[in-house]
């Protein structure tokens, strides 16, 4: 994984060191509010409902065991013990005192690690594919890429203050593992009939208020030259992005507005003016940034390990875990492991301190000493031995961290709402957790096969619900909390946004309606078809019918 150098060092220590003069002058009074929102918000520290919350970047989900630590060690001593990963491949942490924020971020900078853009309306955390180096069908590693434009993007004056914020996502595989198709920008790595490296881009993606899917700007923009035109998409929208609505003010808007064809005209106008300027892109640069991600020291393997798969053969919950929790590798007897961060009863995305240290221990232990955040908000050790998946597997389990139910129906995305979010309309995790409670036999799980349920709390969908096979959105009605149901949506190549079934349900209906609709699932599927498969060959109305018809039945029973 990337190092930092001196340079990057001394940028991060400087910016620690200017939020703690900035945090002491609004403390003694020296700095109104207004005065010291922006540059709070621009140091990942947001101001929540219990108390300030602090989002720490996570750049294309790479942490290193000694990352791990520490952040194990600050959810111990600032905060109540945990921190919680988001669909940005971030972690936040929800209790820490505003007066201790400079220390925290002094101990983070200690282990190259930071808050800069982590909120605000700038360039945010780049995010990419959680099996980047390691999966069969990668065409191109995209974590090089995504390490350059992050330089790129940190500090830099023309995008501080956007008219809104701006995600950049960058995928390397056949498969999109990134969510591409709903980014700001998604950036797309492939090669031209001549074999050399370029992007696909994509730019007007986004859920939120108003979900699109983005439209592609170009076909092949040269490697040399993808910085440039990410400035120009940018310049234009800094000039034309509308400021006077909050809720309109994202590039999403502005390219749905102008059409994809006038955005891209004036696009390449600007691009016009910059391309082969400072922001061209070397063979030398390119290489000192690659540099960073070569291969572990893999061990020659023949291929599959026999002791694995006689010990699956053996061992009923074994195989189920590595059915759903373990991927291909790209070298011959390893394998991916993902971390399962939704066991029933606990908040998706949320890790202990004492869960870190482990993961830490085990990054070390069984993969070279680096695990990965996904946007699903689970983690990932790239990998590991096939023969010592059994050992793992046991560790992991005592510590449940080994939930074998990653792309099933309790493989919840949640944001963390009403809970702890200012800008929440309802709750989500106890949303979450009474699916997990309803839906907890994990054979039943097993047998529906992969469906993709997604919370979130309000309109800022931070739970990415559009494009869940199954949406749940959080809904404010007379002040009191309703959940509006989508069926449909889906991430990766054949990216959709869901379609709301109908009117919206009370809390306690939720796992009803979800049980309805899997009810209709299993009753019209084919043989091995997955849920998003059969939603979009019978269209919504069939679980429409299903879940208001039952809905209706059961209200002329209570009332008699």
């Amino acid at each position: 994984m990337y190092r930092y150098d001196a340079f990057d060092q001394r940028i991060v220590d400087e910016r620690v060191a200017q939020f703690r003069d900035q945090t002491s002058r609004y403390l003694a009074g020296e700095l109104s509010e207004d005065e010291f929102r922006p540059l709070r918000l621009q140091n990942g520290l947001y101001i929540q409902k219990q108390a300030p919350m602090l989002r720490i970047a996570v750049p294309y989900g790479l942490l290193s065991a000694r990352q791990l630590r520490r952040l194990a060690h600050i959810a111990r001593t600032y905060d109540k013990g945990y921190g919680h990963f988001s669909t940005r491949q971030n972690i936040q942490f929800n209790w820490p005192a505003l007066e201790d924020v400079p220390q925290i971020l002094e101990e983070l900078a200690e282990v190259e690690m930071h808050a800069i853009q982590t909120s605000g309306n700038c360039i945010r955390n780049f995010t990419s594919d959680p099996f980047a180096g390691v999966a069969g069908d990668e065409r191109i590693d995209p974590r090089p890429w995504a390490e350059i434009l992050r330089q790129w993007a940190t500090f830099h004056p023309e995008f501080a203050y956007l008219p809104r914020k701006f995600k950049i996502a960058v995928n390397g595989a056949e498969q999109d593992r990134a969510v591409i198709q709903c980014h700001d920008i998604g950036l797309d790595l492939v090669r031209d009939d001549a074999g050399a490296t370029g992007f696909r881009v994509l730019v007007g993606g986004g859920l939120g208020r108003t979900p699109m899917i983005g439209k592609e700007i170009a076909a092949f923009v040269p490697w040399r030259d993808i910085l440039t035109y990410c400035e120009a998409i940018l310049r234009v929208y800094n000039r034309f992005g509308r400021r006077d609505n909050m809720y309109k003010a994202r590039i999403k808007i502005l390219v749905n507005s102008l059409g994809i064809d006038a955005f891209r005209a004036r696009v390449e106008e600007e691009w016009g003016h910059g391309r082969g300027g400072p922001a061209t892109l070397t063979e030398e640069e390119v290489a000192r940034v690659t540099s960073h991600f070569v291969d572990p020291d893999y061990r020659p393997l023949a291929g599959d390990d026999a002791g694995y798969l006689s010990e699956l053969g053996r061992d009923k919950a074994f195989a189920a875990w590595a059915k759903r929790n373990v991927r291909a590798h790209k070298r011959p007897g390893y394998a991916s492991v993902v971390l399962s961060l939704k066991k029933t009863g606990i908040a998706p995305g949320d890790i202990t301190d004492g869960q870190l240290d482990l993961v830490a221990d085990l990054a070390e232990r069984f993969s070279f000493g680096e695990a990965r955040a996904t946007h699903e908000q689970n983690l990932v050790l790239a990998d590991v031995e096939q023969s010592r998946l059994g050992e793992l597997w046991q560790l992991l389990r005592a510590a449940g961290l080994a939930t074998p139910n990653i792309g099933l129906l309790t493989d919840i995305i949640c944001c963390p709402g009403g809970d702890f979010c200012n800008l929440a309309n309802a709750k989500s995790i106890p949303v979450a957790d009474a699916i997990q409670q309803r839906f907890d036999d994990l054979d039943y799980l097993h047998d529906i096969g992969d469906i993709e349920i997604n919370i979130s709390g309000c309109m800022n969908a931070c739970g990415h619900h559009h494009v869940g096979h199954i949406g749940i959105l959080g809904v404010d009605k007379k002040g009191e909390e309703w959940y509006q149901i989508t069926v449909g949506g889906a991430q990766g190549n054949d990216a959709s946004l869901g379609k709301v079934i109908g009117p919206s349900f009370a809390r306690a209906e939720v796992p009803d309606v979800i049980e309805r609709l899997i009810e209709t699932y299993v009753d019209n599927r084919y043989a091995d078809e997955r849920f998003i498969d059969t939603a979009r060959r019978i269209g919504i109305e069939p679980f429409k019918a299903r879940v208001y018809t039952k809905r209706e039945a059961d209200r002329k029973v209570a009332n008699g």
